[in-house]
């Protein structure tokens, strides 16, 4: 049973046909890209799965369960399953890195013991232990990336989305990210990445289910930017 399957997905803006009938489906520890130009609906695939956005016909199903069925109670619980790495960062500048990373534990009232345990840990996966109080605006572009995947790392999520996630990065931080996306993935965690950076699909030879005109033009394992 694949874990995330979206089937004949229709998506419609203002009468621009983004995704036309797309289908796939991705297997529990798959590392894979989603690539194609900007506008091809990258971005719309990462915000369905995590019930964002809605698609005109069609389905999305994780753990063999349609995530457009699921009650509005229980959508906490779906996004904690599934971490999300943004383009932005998205961290709060009044609160330190240990906060920030705090904050994805806080939302669900986890006990103060736990929160404790589970920051230092994730920080320490993403080689920021020394950076633990340190204040966002004294980070660099990477760092801060680092520590958005760190949060979204807080709840151990079976997969980890990452939309455009070395978009604001010099090349140097983006190895260094993708290397701490590996290292996640070779752990166990799916990893499902959105990016128009050629460079790191072709260095990464990874799966990579290129998008253009609506449609899937190509997915390759050990694939490039172009197919």
């Amino acid at each position: 049973m694949p874990q995330i399957e979206f089937k004949d997905i229709i998506k419609t803006y203002e009468n621009t046909v983004v995704l036309d009938s797309i289908s796939f489906s991705i297997e529990d520890g798959e590392f894979v890209f989603i690539v194609g130009p900007s506008g091809a609906g990258k971005s719309t695939i990462v915000k369905m799965l995590i019930r964002e956005e809605f698609p005109d016909s069609g389905c999305v199903l994780f753990s063999d369960q349609n995530v457009f069925d699921i009650p509005q109670c229980d959508i906490p619980n779906l996004r904690r399953r599934i971490g999300v790495v943004f383009q932005d960062f998205k961290l709060l500048n009044s609160k330190n890195v240990f906060e920030n990373v705090a904050i994805a534990l806080e939302v669900v009232d986890a006990p103060e013991e736990t929160i404790k345990n589970i920051v230092p840990n994730v920080l320490s996966m993403v080689g920021l232990t020394n950076k633990m109080y340190s204040m966002p605006n004294q980070l660099s572009g990477g760092e801060k990336q680092r520590v958005s995947i760190a949060r979204a790392l807080a709840h151990e999520p079976d997969i980890l989305v990452a939309d455009e996630p070395t978009g604001m990065i010099d090349p140097v931080s983006a190895d260094e990210v993708m290397d701490i996306l590996e290292k996640i993935n070779s752990l166990g965690t799916t990893i499902l990445m959105a990016t128009h950076d050629y460079n790191i699909v072709n260095k990464m030879k990874k799966r990579v289910i290129r998008i253009e005109n609506g449609k899937i033009k190509s997915d390759k394992i050990g694939g490039t930017y172009n197919g």
